[in-house]
Parts: structure tokens; C-alpha cells; sequence
């Protein structure tokens, strides 16, 4: 008999009042009504955003146009070098943007009082792979070295994003690993991140219907975004990890994508990197955004913060 996987209290509740929620699936909406929905979800399921001295969009030069960027920064000005925070959202490379991360993006250039840039890279189904690594490339390239418009200077990259963007976090360490920035990154935080294919994984066994991320609306972003499942660039794990940043891997227990970051981690213990592996129990996917509704998931991302800290602080 198979035991019944550990879900926290408040993580049931939320589960629960989605469950009762009979509105369409995202295979159901059209593309404009899956990304308000995916926004229309985080504004009542995370925390509202902090108030901090800087919050200002930006945009830099792309492979395709300008792609737009937010700074925030807890500290007006800042004198001296500092590490920089580069963030990309998640949302499947299909419905998330600046708007949907807003208020996590806040909190965490509040926690962790480093400049924070967020990185709205074109989309899929309108760009496919691989327009949304390139644009994070490009992003990453030009915070590395444009100090005038973030009012400091970046003495090294802190690469971090969730889910989509956690697989962004890995392929543009691996890019930059490949032809240098100006300034390394650092560390480098995916947070439940797609780095190898979850098809047949035990975690997408367990649980890909019943906790928020579903089998459907993974194949629906797959179907979007159309990586190659032969290149790199689209599943990172592919790739050479003999040279990877320090890294901090954060899974969810109740994810169906789980298995995929415990899959990194594990390559980059073979491979003899600085890692710390991070696996949040009782919680789903996305629970970064739910810190509203599902109060103790505030503590799990100030676990993270706590071990970038630890991390900046003690480098390799």
C-alpha cells in the first residue's frame, strides 16, 4: 500500500478551494485568458509587494527589439560594487511577465538587499524556443555591464528564476560559463526548475493532476515553446556541468517536475560542484507565489534567501 504524500495544513486548504474553482482549463482559454488568469491567480494567492526605494522598469537591446526590464532596490543609492540579482519569471515561457512576478521579485530584493533585475524575455507560442534564452542571455549580458543605468556597479551575477525561469537560471549559467560577462555569475538559484524532461518520472506519476501544475498544462506549454529535446539550451541537464556557478536547487515535494531538479543536483554532485539542494516538503510548484494563501511558504523562501546568503558570503 502506497503511503499518502505529506501536504502541509495550509497547503491542503488552498488545494482544496482550488478544487471547488470550476472555471476552464488552461487548454480551454485562449492565450489572452490564460495569461490573466495565471496573473488574476497571483494577485490573490501571493503576498502584495513591498515598498521599496527603487522600483523602475528598464529595457536593453535584444536579438529581436528592446526587452523590457524591472529594478528594484531597497537602497536608493548604492556606493559601492555589489553582487546583482538577474530574476526570470516563470509561466511555462508561455504566460508569465513582470506584472505576474511583481510581488515576489519585491520581497526578494527586500530579503536579500542586493539591486534585483527582472527580465520579461519574449514568449512562446509568438517567439518558441529557443527566442526566451536569448533574450535572458542578452538581459544577463547587458546587467554585467551597464552600471550607469542600475546606479551601481555589479561586482558578479546572482542568476535566479522559478519554474521556466529556473531552467532559464541554468542554460544562461551554462551560456555565460561558455563566453564570459563582464562580471561572473556568482550563484545561481533555479527554483523548481525543468532541467531534464519529466516525462516518465515517478514525481509526474504522483503527481500530475491534484497539485496546481498539471500533466495538461505542461504539454500545452510544451506544445508552445517546442524545445529541443536533443539541445541543450532547452534541457539543461544535456549539457557539460564541470563548470558550474555555485548553486542553490530548490524543489517542491508535491511537484511533478521535482524529479528534474533533484536530477541536476545530483549532476552537480558527480560533477564536483559547490551545490546546496533545497527540497520544500508538503508544498506544490509555484509555491513561491502563494505566500498569501499558503502562509508558511513565506518561511521556505526566506530558507532560500537565508542560503543565498550563506552562499555570497562564503565563496568557493
Amino acid at each position: 500500500m502506497t503511503q499518502a504524500p505529506y501536504i502541509r495544513p495550509d497547503m491542503k486548504a488552498f488545494l482544496d478551494m482550488m478544487a471547488q474553482v470550476n472555471g476552464p482549463k488552461i487548454t480551454e482559454m485562449s492565450l489572452e485568458e490564460a495569461r490573466a488568469s495565471y496573473q488574476a491567480m497571483h494577485n490573490l494567492a501571493d503576498r502584495p509587494a513591498r515598498e521599496l526605494a527603487v522600483i523602475r522598469d528598464l529595457a536593453c537591446p535584444g536579438p529581436e527589439g528592446e526587452i523590457p526590464l524591472r529594478l528594484y532596490d531597497a537602497r536608493e543609492t548604492r556606493d559601492e560594487a555589489t553582487p546583482v540579482i538577474v530574476f526570470y519569471h516563470g509561466g511555462g515561457f508561455v504566460i508569465g511577465d513582470l506584472d505576474t512576478h511583481h510581488a515576489l521579485c519585491s520581497e526578494i530584493a527586500a530579503l536579500t538587499d542586493l539591486p534585483l533585475v527582472a527580465v520579461h524575455y519574449a514568449r512562446a507560442p509568438e517567439a518558441p524556443f529557443p527566442a526566451a534564452i536569448l533574450d535572458c542571455e542578452a538581459a544577463t549580458r547587458w546587467v554585467a555591464g551597464s552600471p550607469a543605468a542600475l546606479g551601481c556597479k555589479a561586482s558578479g551575477l546572482v542568476t535566479i528564476g522559478d519554474s521556466a525561469g529556473g531552467n532559464a537560471t541554468v542554460v544562461v549559467g551554462q551560456m555565460l560559463g561558455q563566453r564570459p560577462a563582464e562580471v561572473p555569475v556568482v550563484l545561481q538559484v533555479p527554483i523548481f526548475p525543468l532541467v531534464a524532461d519529466a516525462d516518465g518520472s515517478a514525481s509526474m506519476a504522483a503527481f500530475s493532476e491534484g497539485f496546481l501544475l498539471t500533466a495538461e498544462t505542461m504539454g500545452f506549454f510544451d506544445a508552445a515553446y517546442a524545445a529541443d529535446r536533443s539541445d541543450p539550451r532547452g534541457f539543461p541537464i544535456l549539457a557539460d556541468h564541470s563548470e558550474a556557478p555555485p548553486t542553490i536547487v530548490v524543489t517542491a515535494s508535491l511537484d511533478p517536475i521535482r524529479d528534474s531538479g533533484r536530477a541536476y543536483a545530483k549532476a552537480l554532485v558527480d560533477a564536483g560542484r559547490d551545490v546546496v539542494f533545497l527540497e520544500m516538503r508538503g508544498v506544490t510548484h509555484s509555491f513561491t507565489n502563494l505566500r498569501q494563501m499558503v502562509p508558511s511558504t513565506q518561511a521556505d523562501l526566506e530558507r532560500i534567501v537565508a542560503a543565498m546568503q550563506f552562499m555570497l558570503a562564503n565563496p568557493a
